[in-house]
């Protein structure tokens, strides 16, 4: 997996276009520039809580002694069942705040940004290839940017693609994210095969 393909892969498990909607509705009692700082705030967290898996989730994954194979293969299937419920979203949000009360880690930082499905893809990527862990901590870095700044952009965009525009933008990043998936199952199984065919002879 190259930089690029890591990077774009985060953000669409980050979901900013997504999450825009309910960020927004989240703050919408609150001042603008409060709501840029409270943003600000938030993905900070996220990206320590991201990091810290990030490099921390490597010896979790060694110490429960799991093959490169069954990680690939578990890692495609986590991101398939994200990438439909992207595309087929359901009716429950995530906030579970009341409106104008000013969120603090919970439920933007965690789990919205930094949720389940991130915090597993990144202790996947640092077991599949730990040499690598400056270029994933980039990609990392860079996914997380470019979330943030859409987020802080979120009333724009709210304003001029609308809930629909969003919703539609959000299921084609579905869709990439499936393709992306499969490739990820696909290499996982090729791998087994490989190392199943090898133990047989």
């Amino acid at each position: 997996m190259s930089l690029t393909s890591a990077t774009v892969m985060l953000i669409l498990i980050m979901d900013p276009l997504g999450n825009t909607p309910v960020f927004m509705a989240i703050m919408k009692h609150i001042d603008r520039k409060r709501q840029v700082k409270i943003l600000i705030r938030e993905m900070v967290f996220a990206l320590i809580i991201m990091m810290a898996f990030l490099w921390a989730g490597e010896q979790i994954l060694g110490f429960l002694n799991l093959r490169q194979e069954a990680v690939s293969i578990a890692g495609g299937i986590i991101l398939f069942l994200i990438a439909l419920k992207m595309i087929f979203p359901g009716e429950n949000g995530l906030a579970g705040l009341a409106a104008g009360d000013e969120p603090f880690l919970v439920p933007m930082a965690i789990p919205m940004v930094a949720g389940p499905s991130i915090l597993a893809t990144l202790m996947l990527m640092a077991h599949q290839d730990p040499s690598r862990m400056g270029q994933w901590s980039l990609a990392l870095i860079l996914a997380w940017l470019c979330t943030s700044i859409i987020l802080i952009c979120g009333g724009f965009l709210t304003r001029y693609l609308g809930e629909r525009g969003l919703t539609a933008i959000e299921r084609l990043m579905g869709m990439l994210l499936i393709m992306l998936s499969v490739q990820m199952l696909l290499d996982g199984l090729i791998k087994y095969w490989h190392t199943a065919s090898q133990m047989m002879h």
